[in-house]
């Protein structure tokens, strides 16, 4: 209870250690304090525009818009959250500004009124009061360690906080039942109860305006291959019969790991809703819920694809639009690629997306320390 940390206002000049822009596809694009820099590599569907909002921004993931229509960041690695003023056109209005520092790999942000909630590595907070200056660990004792240590967070339409714990380890049984699963809390943390297991490290969550499901992006397991298994979209259902996904007896349409070898074991589990590129490492995701986008891209799932380790072709390192009909997901495609190059090299990793005030996608960039910014120009 209370500020256990030492939480800044302070306007930081990051953007003056900003990273070299490439100059392999020249155009002009906005640096996070209002100055042009040079080439924007990122490419778009005919009647986009993709720039860069920020740079210098190291170890960026997670970003939400706030409700003052100001987007915030979390620097995991640095264990801050940050801030951009935006301008009516979505572009930074100055250098971001420090809202809390000194978290324990701080990844997940949630908005609940004019509360901040954060999600770091064993815990969730809730910032309050003038400036954030008031801290309460609203769940205390999450799962820490192990292989996957992003806590991802979202308000549901049941005004309950929801978390995601991904597994320790690439396959094996859980001692924890919280790990490889979706939790749900009250807003005060009270409550505790699973949504959703057998989801081995399901780093991207977003409810669904309409049907108010609970999508969740899912990284599969590792080892068996280039193409095997597919990464997944699973659609949970809170307050029903707590569903099992697979992980770790079996992948894909119940398909048994050759660890576990066990069909029966798979037969009651839930299939992906949707089925995608294996060792792409789908992250943050969002609803285009804006009106500056053309009408059919509204209402559909962006995914920040983080990109391959296990795979000797490298694969993602974009991100991907999914097609949305009558609340489910029907095909995935590219959207906005080039962090990876043809040659294989990588410029970049994107991590999370996110809607700004007036209808842009906004897309983390931890591989280069960038926040980039897509907008509809025609």
């Amino acid at each position: 209870m209370g500020n256990t940390r030492k939480v800044r206002l302070i306007t930081v000049l990051l953007l003056a250690a900003a990273c070299s822009a490439p100059t392999d596809s020249p155009g002009q694009a906005s640096g996070g304090d209002g100055t042009q820099t040079q080439a924007s590599f990122v490419q778009v569907p005919a009647g986009f525009e993709a720039s860069i909002f920020a740079e210098g921004v190291s170890g960026v993931r997670m970003i939400e818009l706030g409700p003052d229509n100001r987007l915030y960041a979390v620097r995991s690695g640095a264990g801050e959250v940050i801030r951009f003023d935006l301008n009516t056109d979505g572009t930074a209005g100055g250098a971001p500004s420090v809202v809390v520092s000194g978290l324990r790999q701080p990844f997940g942000l949630a908005f609940r009124g004019g509360d901040l909630y954060i999600g770091e590595t064993h815990q969730v907070i809730r910032l309050t009061g003038p400036a954030f200056t008031q801290e309460t660990v609203v769940v205390p004792g999450l799962p820490a360690g192990g292989s996957h240590w992003t806590r991802e967070i979202v308000f549901g339409p049941d005004d309950r906080l929801y978390v995601s714990v991904g597994s320790t380890c690439n396959l094996c049984e859980e001692a924890d039942e919280r790990r490889a699963a979706v939790i749900r809390y009250a807003a005060d943390g009270s409550g505790e109860e699973l949504v959703g297991v057998g989801l081995r490290n399901a780093v991207g969550l977003a409810f669904h305006p309409g049907t108010g499901e609970l999508w969740a992006s899912q990284n599969e397991r590792d080892r068996l291959g280039d193409d095997v298994p597919a990464e997944e979209l699973n659609i949970l259902v809170p307050g029903g019969a707590v569903e099992h996904f697979g992980w770790p007896y079996c992948y894909e349409s119940r398909v048994p790991n050759p660890e576990y070898a066990d069909a029966q074991r798979c037969a009651g589990t839930v299939p992906p809703a949707l089925e995608m590129q294996a060792h792409s490492a789908p992250l943050g995701m969002v609803f285009y819920d804006g009106e500056q986008f053309p009408e059919q891209y509204r209402g559909d799932l962006f995914i920040a694809f983080h990109g391959s380790w296990n795979r000797s072709e490298r694969t993602g390192y974009k991100v991907v639009r999914v097609r949305v009909e009558d609340g489910r997901p029907v095909s995935y495609e590219d959207f906005a690629t080039g962090w990876l190059t043809g040659a294989g090299s990588v410029r970049g990793r994107p991590v999370a997306v996110e809607v700004g005030p007036e209808g842009s996608l906004y897309i983390s960039d931890d591989g280069a320390g960038r926040i980039w910014r897509v907008r509809w120009t025609q």
